[in-house]
C-alpha cells in the first residue's frame, strides 16, 4: 500500500471510529457490535504502525498517554468556573424563582423556562477545543485556576478528542462532570479486593483518583465517562439563544450530554422534576447528588448575571446526603433465617440518606478485617436509597489508643451452638438449625417440604403462624399439635385443620434419606442423604461417624463431612431428634450397604421432557451411582433420559449421536448399575 492509499484508508477508518463513539457515547445507541468496532481499530492501529508519520494527536489511537508526569500544571480559566448555589426543600427552590422574577421585573403569571439536569457526582472539567481539535482538558480547581489534566482525560473514550461534522465555533470551551459509573466503580473495587488493595469509598473519590493519576496509562484502565453541561470561552458566540439549544447543538459535534435533560416551567415544573428523578435515584447508572436548574434563555441569564462566586441564573437542588462521619459505639453479631451470622454496627446516631442510622451492616468477618473496624472508631457510612447502611471507609487516622480487634463469637448468641466459618468462606453459620429461634420458620419449611417429610397442606404462610403463635419451637412440636389448636389459626376451619393433622400423622412414617434431607444440615442434599442413607444403613451410624468414615461415603467430601460432624455434635440438634422419634416419626433401618465402585463413575446424563418420576428423585439416584446429571447437551453427554414433549434437548441429542434412552432404558441402566 502507497502511502497515499494509506493516508486515505486511516482518514476513513478514523472517521468512522469517531462516528462510532458519537453513535455509542452520545445517543446511547450503538450501529456495530463491538466486535466489529475492535476489528476497526486494530486496522487502524496496524496501518499506524506501517506508517508512523500518519500518526496525528486526535488520532482514536492516540488516547493513552507516554510516561508518567512528575506533577500537574497550572491552569488559568479564561472564564472563571464558579459554584452553585444550594436549595435543600421545595420552600427554597420557591425562593428562588421568586427571586429570578424579582430581578428581572417579571410579573408572577409570568412562567420562567427552566433547564433540569441530574447533578452528576464526579469531578468537573473544562474542555478547549481550537479548531475542532482538543488542546486542553483542566479540572475546577479554586474557579479561577485549575490542573492540566489532558494527557488523562485524552484516555477517556466518551471525550472526542476531534470534533465532529461541521459549525462548532473556532474556538469552544465545554464544561462537564466526568465521573465513574456504578456498574465500572463495582467491577474496580472487587478487583482491587482480590488483589488485597485498597478500595475506594465511592465512584465520586473513585473517579477523582483516576483522573489524577501521574501515569496516564493508569487512568486509561479505569472505567471513567464524561458528560457536558455548560460552557467557558466561545469565539464566535453565542451558539445558540438558549442554554438547550446551545447543549443540544453540542451531540451533533460528538460531545456526550445527560439523556435526562429537559426544559421545565416555572418553581412546580422544578419540584414536579426533582422528584421524579429522585424516584429513579437508584436506578440510574450513576451517582447524583442532585438537580441542577439554569434560567434557559441566554438574554436572560445576561440580565442577571452573577455575585462573587455563583450565578444568579442557577441553582443546585441538593437531595440529602448519602454519606456521613460517626462513630461506632459497638459491634454485634445477628443471626439471619439461614444461620448467617452477621457482625452489625452499633453507630452514634447520624441523618444520612434522608434518615437517622444507627446500624450499619459489616457484611461479615473477612469485610471487617479488610476494613479493620473497631469499637470507637470514627467511619464513613454510607446510605443509598433503600439499601441497608454499610460502614464504607474507617478514618484510622482518628482511632482511639485503647481498641482492639473484632473477634468472631465462638457460640451463637441467640442459641449457644457452635459458630462455624468453613476454611475459604465468608459467611460464619450458627450449627444449631433444628433449635434455633433466629432460624426457626426456615427450618420448619425446609422440614415439610416436599422432598424431605412432604407434609402435605403445610406451607409457608402456615408455618409462619405456627411460630408466631408460639405453638411450635421446631419440627417435633409439629406432631403434638391439636385439633383445637390447628383450627384456632387464621383462616383454618376445622376441616382444614383435621387434614393438616392427617398428614402429619402420614408423614410420620419416611425414609431414612428422607429425614436426613429434612434436617437441613448445611450443604446435605437430595443425592447425599441417600449416600448417606445406603452407606451407613441407619442413624445412630452416622451420628456416631467422624469426618474420617463419612468421607467413605461417595458425594461427600472434607468440607461437607465437617458440616455433618459439626450439627450431630450440637446437643439441641440431638435432643430435636430425639423428640421426633418419641413422636413416632420412623422408618426403615438396615445394614449398610458394602463399599463397591460407583458403576456411573465417569458418565454425564441429561433428563428431559415430562417423567412419570419427580425428577429430583431420578437425579439422586443417578448420582448416587457416580452419574454427573447436567442440564444442558453437549458432545460430552453420555445419554439423554427422553420422556414425552422432550423438545430441542433430544433434537439435539440426535444430532450429535447421544444415545437416548426412554424410561425403560432408564430402569434397566439402574438395574444393569446395581
Amino acid at each position: 500500500m502507497s502511502v497515499k492509499e494509506a493516508a486515505s484508508r486511516i482518514d476513513k477508518l478514523r472517521d468512522e471510529i469517531n462516528l462510532h463513539n458519537q453513535r455509542y457515547y452520545v445517543y446511547d445507541d450503538p450501529q456495530i457490535p463491538d466486535s466489529e468496532y475492535d476489528r476497526l481499530m486494530r486496522e487502524l492501529q496496524s496501518l499506524e504502525t506501517d506508517f508512523p508519520d500518519l500518526i496525528t494527536p486526535e488520532s482514536p489511537t492516540q488516547r493513552v498517554g507516554g510516561a508518567p508526569l512528575e506533577g500537574f500544571d497550572s491552569v488559568k480559566h479564561r472564564v472563571p468556573m464558579l459554584s452553585l448555589d444550594n436549595a435543600f426543600d421545595a420552600a427554597e427552590m420557591n425562593e428562588f424563582d421568586r427571586r429570578v422574577h424579582d430581578r428581572l421585573e417579571l410579573t408572577d403569571d409570568e412562567s420562567i423556562a427552566y433547564v433540569a439536569e441530574p447533578k452528576l457526582d464526579g469531578l468537573a472539567v473544562n474542555l478547549r477545543y481550537e479548531q475542532g481539535r482538543l488542546v486542553l482538558a483542566a479540572t475546577r480547581g479554586d474557579g479561577a485556576s485549575g490542573e492540566d489534566v489532558t494527557s488523562n482525560v485524552r484516555t477517556i473514550s466518551s471525550v472526542p478528542l476531534r470534533l465532529l461534522g461541521t459549525g462548532y465555533p473556532a474556538l469552544l470551551e465545554v464544561r462537564g462532570e466526568i465521573f465513574m459509573p456504578k456498574a465500572g466503580f463495582d467491577a474496580l473495587n472487587e478487583k482491587a479486593r482480590k488483589a488485597d488493595e485498597k478500595t475506594f469509598v465511592n465512584p465520586r473519590n473513585a473517579a477523582a483518583g483516576s483522573l489524577r493519576q501521574l501515569d496516564p496509562r493508569i487512568t486509561a484502565t479505569r472505567p471513567l465517562a464524561f458528560y457536558c453541561y455548560g460552557f467557558g470561552e466561545i469565539d464566535p458566540a453565542p451558539i445558540g439563544e438558549t442554554h438547550s439549544d446551545s447543549i443540544l447543538r453540542l451531540r451533533q459535534w460528538g460531545l456526550p450530554i445527560s439523556q435526562e435533560l429537559q426544559v421545565v416551567q416555572g418553581a412546580q415544573g422544578c419540584i414536579d422534576y426533582y422528584e421524579k428523578i429522585a424516584a429513579r435515584r437508584d436506578d440510574l447508572e450513576y451517582d447524583i447528588d442532585g438537580v441542577v436548574y439554569k434560567v434557559d434563555r441566554l438574554s436572560r441569564q445576561k440580565s442577571l448575571g452573577f455575585v462573587s462566586r455563583a450565578p444568579r441564573w442557577a441553582i443546585a437542588y441538593k437531595f440529602p446526603a448519602q454519606e456521613a462521619l460517626t462513630e461506632v459505639e459497638a459491634i454485634e453479631f445477628q443471626v439471619g433465617r439461614t444461620g448467617a451470622v452477621t457482625p452489625v454496627a452499633r453507630l452514634k446516631p447520624v441523618f444520612v440518606g434522608g434518615v437517622t442510622v444507627s446500624n450499619a451492616t459489616l457484611h461479615n468477618m473477612d469485610e471487617v478485617e479488610r476494613k479493620d473496624v473497631r469499637v470507637g472508631d470514627t467511619v464513613f457510612v454510607r446510605r443509598a436509597g433503600d439499601v441497608i447502611p454499610e460502614v464504607a471507609r474507617v478514618l484510622t487516622e482518628r482511632r482511639p489508643a485503647a481498641t482492639s480487634k473484632v473477634e468472631l463469637p465462638a457460640n451463637c448468641p441467640v442459641c449457644g451452638s457452635d459458630v462455624v466459618k468453613p476454611e475459604g468462606e465468608a459467611v460464619a453459620r450458627c450449627s444449631g438449625g433444628l433449635y434455633c429461634p433466629a432460624q426457626r420458620k426456615e427450618a420448619l419449611k425446609h422440614f415439610a417440604s416436599r422432598k424431605a417429610m412432604d407434609i402435605e397442606g403445610l406451607g409457608d404462610k402456615l408455618v409462619e403462624q405456627l411460630v408466631e403463635a408460639e405453638l411450635v419451637h421446631d419440627p417435633a412440636d409439629l406432631f403434638g399439635l391439636t385439633l383445637e389448636q390447628a383450627s384456632g389459626l387464621e383462616r383454618m376451619a376445622e376441616k382444614s385443620a383435621q387434614n393438616l393433622l392427617a398428614a402429619l400423622a402420614k408423614s410420620r412414617r419416611t425414609t431414612l434419606a428422607r429425614f436426613l434431607y429434612s434436617l437441613g444440615i448445611r450443604e446435605v442434599g437430595e443425592a447425599t442423604a441417600l449416600g448417606l442413607a445406603r452407606h451407613f444403613g441407619n442413624l445412630d451410624a452416622i451420628e456416631a461417624a467422624d469426618e474420617e468414615m463419612l468421607q467413605e461415603t461417595p458425594d461427600v467430601g472434607p468440607i461437607v463431612a465437617s458440616h455433618i460432624v459439626t450439627f450431630f455434635q450440637q446437643l439441641h440438634n440431638r435432643e430435636v431428634i430425639d423428640r421426633l422419634r418419641a413422636a413416632g416419626v420412623e422408618w426403615e433401618e438396615g445394614v449398610p450397604e458394602p463399599t463397591h465402585d460407583q458403576p456411573l463413575e465417569g458418565k454425564t446424563i441429561v433428563l428431559t421432557g415430562s417423567l412419570s418420576r419427580p425428577r429430583g428423585e431420578i437425579k439422586a439416584e443417578l448420582q448416587v451411582l457416580g452419574a454427573k446429571v447436567t442440564g444442558s447437551v453437549s458432545k460430552k453427554t453420555d445419554y439423554l433420559v427422553a420422556g414425552a414433549e422432550a423438545g430441542s434437548k433430544l433434537a439435539k441429542a440426535e444430532k450429535l449421536g447421544v444415545q437416548v434412552l426412554d424410561e425403560t432404558g432408564l430402569d434397566a441402566l439402574l438395574a444393569q448399575s446395581d
